[in-house]
């Protein structure tokens, strides 16, 4: 499925019975290539209709500068401008310049006045910015709405006139507002010669005489020129122009879009085997906490076992519970790898606050440790690179796990790995949602898991999450943690560097030296002195570095005195009984 904006359009304008047609419209949509992407990811595609006063004295010249020189003008503004800041900054210049020619060249309040309504398609949100009596219209489920709202005054029925133009006055009133979009949507942009002269019911009717699924440019052209003809049967009386387009496809949502959700979906009740929601019949319950319930479960029509996810209705009017729960389905999106759980986009609109993953048939890497206390080091190798893969696609993304440990591990009966939970994952750029969360209270990932930077308040990267790798290599390896004992809950910089790393020569003596100084140095306290990324790391578990080749392990002495003098002790006491033994013989 392909995650990419991308719309049908047609559009028809003609004088009709003027002399002349002052309407304009314009589309623009950044082309495929590749340098032209993040054109289309940071501004979106532009549709925008005009209508020139009839009453102006250049009401064609005033329409058809809005529209060039807002197109022109909106691709060059900085990427880092919200669409709603780049537009209002180049309209309000477009109308002062208006203005200002109006009254120079035509010595006229009413110069260049015209009518301009902007809709700009970003992302899965549709931006619309109106002022005078155009119109968009959007048709959805075959029920027609109008998104604008007329600037007209209508003195009686044969008066009236436009109280907010382009043009008409410095100070410049634009409404604005944006509407979530969904695939098949229908929009409709017209100027007043169209849709003064057709009622919304005929409009309806024209539009849904074809299924929205089944549009295209050719049938959205025919449209076009139906509602035109029966304008022109209604006998209008001015210029004739529309635009209609259809949403093809749609990129995965911002996250604040998808975070605009917990505001308008409700919690799902407790969930109970053969209960059905948005067609997924649940099978059983296989995990509730006080946050969260986990359910396995079918989907009717393709028979496919997956898994949902629901939020605890003790949460309910917790904004940042919601806000965090929404993060994880958000971030479990964006990464496509076979060795992170796969987020289901369902088919059907959700009514209620869930997401859906695959369905994982295995056990947590942490039973498995626990069936296979010491596994040999061509076992462990491949779930080691398995978790590297998944964690480096995180990385490509510019995301961090941040809790990688084997309760967040499915592995199958076949050993394959699959990295689980994003309920910790950051995201490069965007405000961390534990923003307004006590830092001391609710540290980064898993205690003796999590980085040492963690502990210390720091912000972590890729290296962080190579730790907490790190960590869980050694433990597959060795059967313990590789300080020897838990981590401190509330490690300070003393603590840390009180911490002694224990080879695992004391171990496991199968696990070759080299290996053991990759999986320490990975280990680092100090993040600067860790591998690069997980690759570097896992090309030094798999094969021997020069400089960990004649790495000496640390001294059993050093390591554990009470030990070495226990045992040298006990070699003592058996030497002298042997030597009295002899003595007394």
């Amino acid at each position: 499925m392909k995650h990419k904006l991308e719309i049908s359009i047609a559009s028809f304008s003609d004088k009709g019975i003027k002399a002349d047609n002052d309407d304009c419209l314009s589309c623009c949509i950044p082309d495929n290539h590749v340098s032209k992407n993040s054109v289309l990811k940071h501004k979106g595609i532009v549709i925008a209709i005009a209508d020139g006063m009839s009453s102006s004295e250049a009401g064609k010249e005033a329409s058809h500068a809005c529209i060039n020189g807002f197109i022109n003008d909106y691709y060059s503004t900085p990427d880092s401008w919200t669409v709603q800041n780049s537009t209002q900054k180049i309209l309000s210049a477009l109308n002062n310049w208006l203005y200002s020619r109006g009254h120079t060249d035509y010595q006229s309040a009413r110069g260049m006045v015209t009518t301009l309504t902007i809709l700009i398609l970003k992302s899965t949100t549709a931006h619309i910015f109106h002022i005078g009596d155009s119109r968009i219209y959007r048709l959805r489920d075959e029920q027609l709405e109008q998104l604008t709202r007329d600037h007209r005054v209508w003195i009686s029925d044969e008066k009236n006139y436009l109280n907010r133009a382009m043009g008409i006055d410095l100070h410049l009133d634009i409404d604005y507002r944006k509407v979530p979009l969904e695939k098949d949507d229908i929009f409709l942009l017209s100027t007043d010669g169209i849709h003064d002269f057709i009622s919304s019911k005929s409009l309806r009717e024209i539009l849904n005489s074809s299924s929205a699924k089944n549009y295209d440019n050719d049938l959205l052209t025919q449209k076009c020129h139906a509602i035109a003809q029966q304008v022109i049967d209604n006998n209008s009386d001015d210029n004739l122009s529309l635009q209609l387009l259809k949403i093809d496809n749609l990129p995965l949502p911002e996250e604040e879009e998808v975070l605009q959700k917990a505001h308008e979906l409700p919690f799902p009740p407790p969930l109970e085997p053969g209960m059905i929601l948005d067609g997924y019949k649940i099978l059983k319950e296989i995990h509730a906490s006080k946050r969260t319930q986990v359910y396995s479960a079918q989907h009717q029509q393709s028979n496919d076992k997956v898994i949902l996810k629901t939020p605890s209705i003790n949460f309910e009017d917790d904004e940042y519970f919601i806000e965090q729960f929404l993060h994880e389905e958000w971030a479990g999106k964006r990464i496509d790898s076979p060795y992170v759980l796969k987020v289901i986009t369902p088919e059907q609109k959700p009514k209620a606050l869930y997401y859906v993953t695959e369905f994982l048939d295995g056990i947590t890497l942490r039973d498995w440790m626990k069936q296979n206390p010491l596994p040999s080091v061509d076992i462990v190798i491949p779930i080691v690179e398995q978790l590297a893969k998944g964690l480096r696609a995180f990385h490509r993304l510019e995301m961090l796990h941040q809790d990688l440990k084997p309760e967040n591990i499915i592995i199958s009966p076949e050993g394959k790995v699959k990295i689980i939970d994003f309920g910790s994952v950051k995201i490069a750029g965007i405000n961390e949602l534990r923003k307004n969360l006590n830092t001391e209270e609710n540290l980064l990932g898993t205690l003796n898991y999590s980085a040492p930077e963690f502990y210390l308040g720091q912000s972590g990267g890729e290296r962080s999450d190579l730790y907490s790798l790190a960590v869980i290599t050694y433990e597959l390896l060795n059967n313990s943690l590789p300080f020897g004992k838990e981590m401190p809950e509330k490690a300070t910089f003393r603590q840390l560097s009180q911490l002694k790393y224990i080879s695992s020569i004391h171990l496991n003596p199968m696990v070759p030296n080299w290996m053991d100084g990759a999986i320490q140095k990975a280990l680092s306290l100090d993040i600067k002195l860790r591998h690069e990324d997980v690759f570097e790391f896992l090309h030094d578990l798999k094969h021997p570095n020069p400089h960990f080749l004649n790495t000496i392990a640390t001294p059993l002495i050093e390591h554990n005195p009470v030990l070495v003098w226990r045992s040298i002790s006990i070699v003592l006491f058996i030497t002298n009984l042997v030597l009295f033994y002899f003595l007394v013989k």
